[in-house]
């Protein structure tokens, strides 16, 4: 599959959002907090004996149609990646935007805030191109490091960032008060080439 990935606009959201990011969840990672292990806690898999369907878009107000209306979402990059005309994938960065307590206030950190797929497309390197050049757009703007939000019930995305060079760091066990058996895992990667002196 040969794959492009362009600047999208705001303006197209709508059609972004048509990408659907569910997912069937057949294995979990059970999360404990561990002083001696790496980062103060322990990852361990777990099959389920019932999947179920994910869909964030399917939460109250979470989908990309509904962004603009929740965020101030100037400073926001959003990348469209296509084959052959049609659209196959997107992605979106939020920066420098004081309302998102994920940036922590800084300046110079992204936050992947989505990646998608369309179903057809999983598993051909869509994701992988995508994420390149959100990392690309990141460091262009001056970011040196990239952050990542998933959850304990997304294993795929999960074994996908650590495939990108990404480092599981923090945990936060109640992220979600409406879903409490999801646990947060945040992700980082820095950005190389951003603010190293060179010669």
């Amino acid at each position: 599959m040969v794959i492009e990935v362009r600047e999208d606009s705001v303006t197209a959201l709508k059609e972004y959002a048509r990408i659907p990011i569910a997912f069937e969840v057949r294995e979990i990672f059970d999360v404990e907090v561990c002083d001696d292990a790496p980062g103060g806690f322990v990852l361990t898999r777990r099959d389920l004996e019932v999947p179920y369907v994910k869909d964030y878009d399917a939460i109250e107000a979470q989908s990309p149609a509904h962004w603009a209306e929740r965020f101030d979402v100037s400073n926001w990059e959003f990348l469209a990646a296509r084959s052959e005309g049609r659209r196959v994938g997107g992605a979106a960065l939020a920066l420098d935007t004081a309302s998102i307590d994920m940036l922590e206030g800084r300046g110079d950190l992204a936050v992947l805030w989505d990646i998608r797929i369309a179903p057809e497309a999983r598993g051909q390197g869509v994701g992988s191109t995508l994420f390149r050049a959100a990392e690309a757009r990141a460091a262009a703007r001056g970011c040196r490091q990239l952050k990542i939000e998933t959850q304990n019930i997304n294993l795929a995305a999960c074994r996908f960032y650590a495939r990108q060079g990404c480092e599981l760091r923090e945990i936060n066990r109640f992220a979600y008060p409406q879903f409490p058996a999801e646990v947060q895992l945040l992700w980082y990667k820095e950005l190389a080439g951003v603010g190293r002196a060179t010669g």
